[in-house]
């Protein structure tokens, strides 16, 4: 299972099952876990833990030095999932002293051709990252997001669940859950009505979520008004209060919002 050209460190574990692919090259820190599958070419350093059934494609490097210029060599780490797919030339660094020590992507994820993933992000369930998508540091991304290709996130912003991203936006603020964002500087045009149909998610949750949506960012108060009379609103809907949730914790960003209310 694993080509005699592959260079792999004596002291790294490896799992059950796990196929490594000619002229990969694995470090003394690193953790295979069962069924990975690590195709050619591909490049594993430092504290990395790749999880169970995960496939990496040629070209990608994981766990080396983020592009942190405050890093210090110190000894974060990466952790990866299960059953994601890494596709070709995708780079993912660990975390820093400056953040959490550590970059964690979840289970299930899909990062296309290119995907930058920078150091102390955290990825969560399900998400899609299009060719060439790019996250700064320290953003995290919520379960079942789609960011579209080209698009690049920047440092601390947070994307909420079942977020979409279209291709070729800057977002520089934080996107709420089920938000649909466009633009070269992104903002915010509607929620991700087709997703949540998708997901099986009821009408009558997708109204309230709509409806949120339009009280939060067309109310005619200030920002953080509206959000009181949605929230006093629409309290008995799970969804909406994800939002508000959201909405109402800690963060470095102010949020994406509609054209014209930027």
């Amino acid at each position: 299972m694993i080509h005699p050209t592959a260079i792999i460190s004596p002291l790294a574990k490896i799992g059950k099952n796990v196929k490594i692919g000619p002229y990969s090259v694995i470090g003394d820190e690193v953790e295979l876990c069962d069924d990975v599958e690590i195709f050619s070419h591909v490049c594993i350093n430092g504290r990395t833990a790749i999880g169970n059934g995960t496939k990496v494609f040629p070209f990608a490097a994981i766990g080396f030095s983020p592009q942190d210029l405050k890093y210090n060599g110190e000894k974060s780490c990466v952790v990866v999932g299960k059953n994601n797919v890494i596709r070709e030339y995708v780079t993912i660094h660990p975390g820093t002293e400056g953040g959490n020590m550590k970059t964690v992507i979840g289970d299930g994820n899909l990062l296309m051709i290119g995907v930058h993933v920078a150091h102390d992000c955290v990825i969560g369930d399900g998400a899609i990252l299009a060719n060439n998508a790019t996250l700064a540091g320290h953003v995290a991304v919520g379960n079942h997001v789609i960011i579209g290709g080209l698009s690049a996130v920047h440092q601390f912003v947070r994307i909420g669940h079942h977020a979409i991203i279209g291709g070729m936006a800057g977002v520089e603020r934080d996107v709420i859950p089920y938000g649909a964002v466009k633009g070269e500087r992104g903002y915010l045009y509607d929620v991700n009505v087709v997703g949540l149909l998708r997901s099986g998610v009821d009408r009558s949750e997708i109204k309230a979520l709509q409806a949120a949506y339009d009280m939060i960012f067309h109310g005619g108060k200030t920002l953080m008004e509206n959000l009181k009379q949605a929230e006093e609103a629409l309290k008995d809907s799970p969804y909406a209060k994800e939002i508000f949730n959201f909405m109402n914790e800690k963060s470095k960003r102010s949020f994406c919002q509609t054209k014209g209310n930027e």
